[in-house]
């Protein structure tokens, strides 16, 4: 959709059960070229959104059953990048406040003119396209710290850290869930460093085996061992004078340990097979996905070293805590694999973006990044659906977002939406809810007082 040109191909729904009032609306809109759909309904209007994606929906307030109060925040929580136009003919300061806390984007009196309307109109799709452009396309993000894209409030407080631990020398230990960017933490505290002109070196520590932990690390003279021909260099003499990054820490064995807490104490490094201390130059920062302190009060993991490494401690938060940076984060994904795939970058369509935003994330960016990399490959034309989406992830779609009500407040909700689909009749009401009419009485005092 493009804002402010001569041809929109912005997609409204206007919604109102009067149809000489939405025919109104639909021929000043269609005039100017906008793809106008048309609901009698609340009911009408959310089982076509179920369907169909739209940028902007314009609703009346008063209709009969569902109101238009309760399609704006139906749009609201179901549909993130739609924007919501409030009609009504009962104009009230404490009206346009209300909509506006249930989510609507812009408010708009009867009787008005079309001037008004499309100045609405413009308004709340500008609004959109603003949000597009900053929210939507992740190469405009500025990011202040280098490879970590996030505006989340934990990602926030992650970066000011790390822009305050990179200059100094300290010790970093980083935790966090298996594919939340730990590594990403680790480049960032090098390159924004005074040794970031100095190797960087990444050293999985879970995919050594025990036995070749410490001549990896230290490296190893001529004849050490069985099939040491000749000297090797090991990991800490290729990062000397950079930042050597231990991944999984909590794999390193009892004697590696040993051998790590002397050389954090000292500075030095003693290769397989030598006697000689060698000094190194080399910032650590290590990283694990467990519960270290559990490790320690188990004997797994040496107290005295934990206390080496954790001088500054740095917490990577799981997606599922990053709620603002999925779309950034997919956008970021999507554009740079289309590129890759030398393909147009395709949109994610609103149902789309609610299963992405609304999936758990268990392998958290790293499985964010593979779950784009697939529907890349095997979607086709413009626009990603849920349907180019993992089996798994489709039906978090209908999954509750709205978990901070009292069970008093979704019940009362439950019993107003039934009272609403009948019509008003409290004997049929009674029945669905499986009570009898004088409970649904008191029950209704609770809703409407003098019920």
């Amino acid at each position: 959709m493009e804002i402010g040109t001569d041809t929109n191909t912005a997609r409204i729904l206007v919604v109102d059960d009067a149809p000489n009032t939405v025919e109104v609306i639909r021929r000043h809109l269609a005039k100017h070229d906008f793809v106008v759909y048309t609901a009698a309904g609340t009911g009408e209007a959310t089982s076509f959104l179920s369907d169909t994606p739209v940028d902007l929906v314009i609703t009346d307030m008063k209709m009969p059953g569902q109101t238009g109060m309760d399609l704006v925040r139906h749009v609201h929580d179901n549909f993130p990048l739609t924007q919501v136009i409030m009609v009504t003919g009962y104009a009230t300061v404490k009206g346009a406040v209300d909509a506006v806390k249930a989510g609507a984007d812009g408010y708009l009196a009867k009787p008005f003119t079309h001037d008004e309307l499309l100045e609405v109109v413009s308004n709340a799709l500008e609004r959109l396209g603003r949000r597009l452009s900053t929210e939507g396309n992740a190469d405009d993000v500025a990011e202040s710290i280098p490879g970590i894209i996030g505006v989340s409030p934990p990602m926030k407080k992650l970066a000011k850290l790390i822009e305050r631990v990179a200059p100094t020398s300290a010790t970093v230990l980083i935790s966090g869930e298996s594919g939340t960017g730990k590594e990403l933490v680790a480049r960032a505290l090098h390159y924004l460093s005074e040794r970031k002109e100095c190797p960087f070196v990444a050293v999985n520590c879970g995919a050594i085996p025990s036995e070749l932990q410490e001549s990896e690390l230290f490296g190893h003279e001529r004849g050490a061992f069985t099939g040491a021909a000749q000297a090797r260099h090991g990991y800490f003499e290729t990062a000397d004078t950079g930042t050597i990054f231990l991944d999984e820490i909590g794999e390193t064995s009892a004697v590696l340990q040993v051998k790590l807490l002397r050389v954090l104490q000292d500075h030095h490094i003693v290769r397989v097979g030598s006697s000689t201390p060698q000094p190194v130059n080399v910032r650590v920062v290590a990283a694990t996905n467990q519960d270290i302190e559990l490790l320690v009060r188990q004997g797994l993991f040496r107290e005295d070293l934990y206390y080496r490494l954790n001088v500054v401690a740095l917490t990577v938060p799981p997606l599922r805590e990053r709620d603002e940076d999925v779309l950034l984060l997919s956008k970021h994904f999507i554009q740079r694999f289309a590129r890759e795939s030398d393909r147009p970058i395709p949109r994610l369509d609103d149902r789309a973006i609610i299963a992405l935003r609304r999936y758990a994330w268990p392998g958290n960016v790293r499985e964010l990044e593979n779950t784009i990399r697939r529907m890349i490959i095997l979607s086709d034309g413009e626009t990603i659906h849920t349907a180019d989406l993992p089996q798994s992830m489709r039906y978090s779609t209908t999954r509750e977002t709205n978990l901070d009500r009292t069970l008093k407040e979704v019940e009362l909700d439950y019993i107003r939406r039934v009272l609403d689909s009948v019509d008003g009749n409290k004997s049929e009401t009674a029945r669905i809810l499986g009570i009898d009419r004088k409970t649904l009485r008191e029950k209704l005092r609770q809703i409407v007082p003098d019920q």
